[in-house]
């Protein structure tokens, strides 16, 4: 840790406030002949702040005496599902790091005001120890050896690795846990010299305004007077930290990772089609516990007759987008019936449910408006939040108290936007669509649900929650033709106001080529057949309460509302030898792990359709439960 005396170096601070209230701060050392540029873009970037103009900005410029120079903390970052299970990580880390009573840290964490500076807590007592407890105790004076270009534009990563970096070396600092006051940064970290830079990438909702730091102190009370002074006195620049915290471990390091933590996947081949029963690559019979293709549409006559002839009179392309060459009469044709079946004004194509989530979402919502978001909605929901550049606010699972509350707390003046899914893919349970749909349009915000797994499912003909609820549909109602309907592709039921706006702003319609006409006319056929015969709809429902009841027969009770029937195993590497255990006797249910659910949270995930055999699923189930209850070391399966 060399010392060095550099006279033409000088710190820049900046701090900004509103009302009183702690707004940004930054700081870099600079060559003094660029101490005037720094300024200017540190001003700059505290006037942009996401938490609001500031009303007093305060710079200052001082000489930084002796330099201390540091190499940066080693990064780690892991990746959580939410702010639950990224906190229970940090108190783990805490715990790691020597603090005592980590869970009690952590609710002191999360109990404190908004305070300028850190809580400096003793890490066995837990007494804290700054003298001027409302403003903390500041980490200032340091800066990383990064080129001096980013002073504009804050890098959440750099900067906080510089000051953890700083922290970590002061003297009796056992570590550190801190989250952004940045309502648009959800990550927070713990740091110490013994585990390094500790990233976890999701500690609180976005959109949540609250952060806070504590260090954690372990000496003499004599010697904090010196922690102090270090931390506030002692000028540092971190060297070797990165621009961005993407992982530097190599494919080949990565793809061991996976496979050690039991998240590798890799693509099953099926020899036949992939009805109640398929035939594997190897020649196996395996019975498909696996498939959306709930009332085995895929596969039927008339669907592939359909297909066929879509195929010989259009061709198998569209030749282009919607709007250029590739709207064709089936598209159309198809529109106007699924607006017939759900009792929607118009209807909207998309090559996939994937792109109708991320098409309808972003041409909604963009900067400066607010998406409310069901903590479980589908990866496709999340990444259409995100891309859509709007404020994503996420809500309890199925909570409309929570929904009504953060939305009455929303002061943004842009549109407000309210997703979910209508059936919840990995727990197959449902929305309260009536109650959703009160919420939403007491707060006149439009609401979307995504009736993926709801379509040719719920309601006593397949037409989804509305059918089951007896209640109108929302504002845009999501579908997918993949499904129940076994074609491909997305369609959203909307106004025929909405429908025009999406046909001119949302750019998964306008830029992809059409969907093919072979699988439109396919999901048209589909579509017949169910109005025809909704004994299906009936008949699956049967074989999900049948199979349930067997579940429950063997000591394994649950419920679900849909055909997803989630069993929760929770450790990665015994839902993926259960799963193993399963398809060597020939039935095939899929182990659901990180990213798709939580880590630790893994579940098998069986998937009912209406054409399996009661002897199926009577076996499935009897299986299922006896590799379920098999030793937790798996030596018998």
């Amino acid at each position: 840790m060399p010392l060095s005396s550099m006279k033409d170096l000088v710190s820049v601070k900046m701090r900004a406030s509103l009302s009183g209230l702690h707004v940004s701060g930054a700081e870099r050392i600079v060559d003094a002949g660029v101490a005037g540029e720094t300024v200017a873009a540190l001003a700059e970037r505290a006037l942009s702040h996401p938490r609001g103009r500031p009303d007093f900005i305060n710079i200052k410029i001082e000489e930084t005496g002796a330099i201390l120079r540091l190499p940066a903390l080693k990064v780690e970052t892991r990746e959580v599902a939410g702010p639950a299970e990224g906190r229970a990580l940090a108190a783990g880390l805490l715990a790691e790091a020597g603090v005592a009573r980590a869970a009690e840290a952590m609710a002191l964490f999360e109990s404190a005001p908004p305070m300028r500076g850190a809580m400096l807590v003793d890490a066995d007592t837990l007494e804290r120890l700054e003298p001027d407890k409302e403003r903390g105790v500041r980490a200032t004076r340091m800066d990383s050896d990064l080129p001096p270009s980013l002073a504009k534009k804050k890098n959440h990563f750099a900067e906080a690795l510089t000051l953890a970096t700083k922290v970590a070396n002061a003297p009796g600092i056992v570590c550190e846990l801190c989250v952004s006051d940045d309502p648009d940064y959800v990550t927070g970290y713990v740091a110490a010299k013994g585990l390094g830079y500790r990233r976890i990438t999701v500690m609180k909702e976005a959109g949540d305004p609250h952060g806070g730091r504590i260090f954690f102190y372990r000496g003499p009370r004599d010697n904090v007077a010196e922690t102090i002074r270090y931390l506030e006195g002692q000028s540092v620049i971190v060297e070797g930290v990165p621009s961005s915290a993407a992982p530097r471990e190599t494919v080949a390091e990565q793809m061991a990772r996976i496979r050690a933590e039991g998240l590798y996947r890799k693509c099953r081949v099926l020899d036949s089609p992939a009805g109640s029963v398929a035939r594997a690559e190897d020649g196996r019979e395996l019975v498909v516990l696996s498939s959306n293709d709930y009332l085995d549409l895929a596969r039927d006559a008339r669907v592939a007759a359909a297909a066929a002839d879509a195929a010989r009179s259009w061709g198998v392309g569209a030749g282009g987008s919607r709007l250029t060459t590739g709207t064709m009469t089936p598209h159309v044709k198809l529109e106007r019936h699924i607006s017939s079946f759900k009792g929607a004004e118009e209807v909207v194509l998309y090559a996939t449910g994937y792109m109708a989530n991320v098409g309808v979402i972003t041409a909604l919502a963009k900067k400066g408006d607010v998406v409310f978001s069901d903590e479980l909605d589908h990866a496709s929901i999340i990444d259409a939040c995100r891309l859509s550049g709007a404020e994503v606010v996420v809500y309890r699972h199925a909570d409309m108290a929570d929904l009504g509350r953060r939305i009455s707390e929303c002061r943004s003046r842009g549109r407000k936007v309210v997703v979910s899914d209508g059936v919840f893919s990995m727990d197959g349970d449902m929305l309260d669509l009536p109650r959703f749909l009160d919420v939403c349009r007491d707060a006149g915000a439009l609401s979307v649900v995504d009736e993926a797994h709801a379509t040719g499912v719920v309601g006593a003909s397949g037409r989804g929650l509305s059918e089951h609820f007896g209640c109108g549909l929302p504002d845009v109602s999501i579908g997918t033709l993949s499904k129940a309907l076994g074609a491909e592709g997305g369609f959203a039921c909307v106004s025929a106001e909405l429908a025009e706006l999406l046909r001119n702003v949302s750019r998964p319609f306008i830029f992809s080529t059409a969907p093919s006409p072979v699988v439109v006319a396919a999901a048209d056929a589909a579509l017949s057949v169910l109005e025809a015969e909704p004994w299906r709809v009936e008949r699956l429902r049967e074989n999900v309460a049948f199979f349930v009841g067997e579940l429950k027969a063997h000591g394994i009770a649950l419920s679900t509302q849909s055909a997803i029937v989630p069993i929760p195993v929770g450790d990665e590497r015994r839902a993926m030898a259960i799963s193993a255990a399963l398809e060597r006797e020939g039935i095939l249910v899929p182990a659901i792990r990180y990213p798709t659910v939580a880590r630790g949270a893994a579940r098998l995930r069986v998937a009912i359709m209406s054409s399996h055999a009661r002897e199926q699923l009577s076996r499935a189930a009897a299986l299922l439960a006896r590799f379920f209850y098999c030793n937790r070391q798996n030596d018998m399966i």
